[in-house]
């Protein structure tokens, strides 16, 4: 199944964009090869509000936020993971409102470290956020007209979560499906093995709509999920040609099949191959030394 991406999102920073009843999107000014436009907050309810990811700590957006509240309460702040661009402005917004914050849980790897093993994305990660209220998965809080279901999503990251608007048929599926690209997958934060598991579990929903961290709405959930999971499999088929064919370490992966790619993102690429890498020799399609890492030379089992 084809996988079409759509990038004809526009951001409208610092300015409220509504999407459904009380559902407004707030765009960080955070433009990157990694957040497209930006990271996309989201605030739910008419008078006493929750907040979906306040982003980064970012002046401008803090003001934009607080002033899109508009005096209204806030209750709940709800995080879908703790990346950098997702969660560090909560400290900021919970000052402001009092809004006790919800998360899966804090910051944690996918797996245990490897001896001698270095995550070259932690400084990406929030470590120091820990939840008021840790939502366990198919959990609910319930506000003041509004219901939302926290559904545990691994892969992206080891506590990603979205979240279900009872009711309304919206999903906010943060990073874990997005309409522009897909979620890098990078151990040990992430695990391939997991994203696919997440996929499944949102194929069996009947969401109408979702609305990501970053970029815009997609409106025909199942289909496009479908077409990102056959996207992923096509890959992990490509990674295992090459090496079927006598390519042997990542970066000779990564050159011969990510050649279209904005080289700013090779190094993603990368950590996304040894992600796909991990889940074949773990069902022992693929061998290596020791633990499957970035330096290791791989081959066919």
């Amino acid at each position: 199944m084809s996988l079409v991406f759509d990038k004809t999102f526009v951001p409208e920073y610092g300015r409220p964009v509504r999407l459904a009843k009380g559902v407004d999107r707030l765009t960080v000014n955070n433009p990157s090869a990694f957040t497209f436009h930006g990271t996309n907050s989201y605030i739910v309810g008419t008078d006493t509000l929750a907040i979906i990811d306040p982003g980064p700590d970012d002046d401008d957006h803090f003001h934009a936020l607080i002033q899109a509240i508009a005096g209204r309460p806030v209750s709940h702040i709800f995080i879908s993971h703790t990346h950098r661009d997702h969660s560090p402005l909560a400290r900021r917004l919970q000052e402001a409102t009092g809004a006790k914050t919800v998360a899966e849980g804090p910051h944690r790897p996918a797996r245990p470290y490897y001896a001698g093993e270095i995550n070259t994305l932690e400084a990406s990660s929030d470590v120091d956020f820990v939840p008021d209220i840790a939502l366990a998965d198919g959990a609910a809080i319930e506000g003041d007209g509004w219901t939302l279901e926290g559904i545990h999503t691994p892969g992206h990251a080891a506590n990603h979560m979205v979240f279900a608007l009872k009711d309304t048929g919206i999903l906010f599926s943060a990073d874990h499906v997005m309409a522009w690209a897909t979620s890098i997958v990078a151990p040990p934060d992430g695990s391939m093995n997991d994203f696919m598991t997440s996929l499944d579990k949102l194929l069996q929903r009947d969401d109408i709509a979702y609305l990501p961290g970053h970029g815009g709405t997609i409106a025909k959930p199942q289909t496009f999920v479908r077409g990102l999971r056959a996207h992923r499999k096509m890959r992990e088929r490509a990674i295992f040609e090459r090496i079927l064919s006598g390519d042997r370490t990542i970066p000779d992966i990564v050159q011969a099949i990510y050649r279209d790619t904005d080289p700013r993102l090779h190094g993603a690429a990368a950590l996304s191959v040894l992600a796909h890498l991990e889940d074949l020799v773990g069902r022992g399609e693929v061998i290596t030394e020791g633990h499957p890492a970035l330096d290791n030379i791989y081959y066919p089992a």
